[in-house]
């Protein structure tokens, strides 16, 4: 038993000269931040403000056969529904309706869309830019004030298959998207 304390004051003795120090000073480079996307004046986040995150969704868009005032059938987004996952590939939270993110540290946020720009992929839902309207939670979206959804791929609807006989039926269109999300730079 004295072996394995001598043994772990040993190890905690040689670490104790760089316990403390950042990371400059240890030889290791700093962290890189996610440098802000080249985007359209038009989902252009307000100046004042840095990525805070990034993810990509990947699963789908909802929709749902209704009609509109005028009586024409056509499929309308219900919500999305979707993974986020992290330069790593690793799930580190969900999208769905609300429109909602939320990832697994606890944070949540939920956004309104304040403007858009097509696809550059005509077969690819519109690119997004989103203003946040509430938080829950404490965690990476605590901050964040605006998330910009681009590079999509998928997710259009179909363009058959609503009308009358299908009044209130659901599809599901496959869809990928990366999400910035922004907030006051520090």
């Amino acid at each position: 038993m004295r072996r394995f304390a001598f043994i772990g004051f040993a190890i905690a003795a040689l670490l104790a000269p760089t316990l403390g120090k950042t990371q400059s000073q240890t030889g290791n480079p700093p962290p890189q931040k996610e440098a802000a996307p080249d985007v359209p004046d038009a989902i252009a986040v307000p100046s004042g403000e840095e990525v805070a995150l990034f993810a990509r969704g990947v699963g789908w868009q909802i929709y749902t056969c209704q009609t509109s005032p005028e009586g024409k059938f056509a499929w309308a987004l219900k919500a999305p529904e979707a993974d986020l996952h992290d330069r790593k590939d690793k799930v580190i939270g969900q999208h769905f309706a609300g429109p909602t993110w939320k990832l697994k540290d606890g944070s949540e946020i939920v956004g309104k869309a304040a403007a858009k720009v097509d696809s550059l992929d005509p077969e690819s839902i519109p690119w997004l830019l989103i203003k946040v309207v509430s938080h829950s939670g404490s965690g990476l979206l605590i901050n964040v004030t605006d998330i910009q959804r681009l590079h999509t791929h998928g997710g259009q609807p179909p363009s058959q298959g609503c009308d009358q006989a299908h009044q209130g039926a659901e599809t599901k269109s496959n869809y990928t998207a990366d999400y910035y999300f922004y907030a006051p730079a520090k």
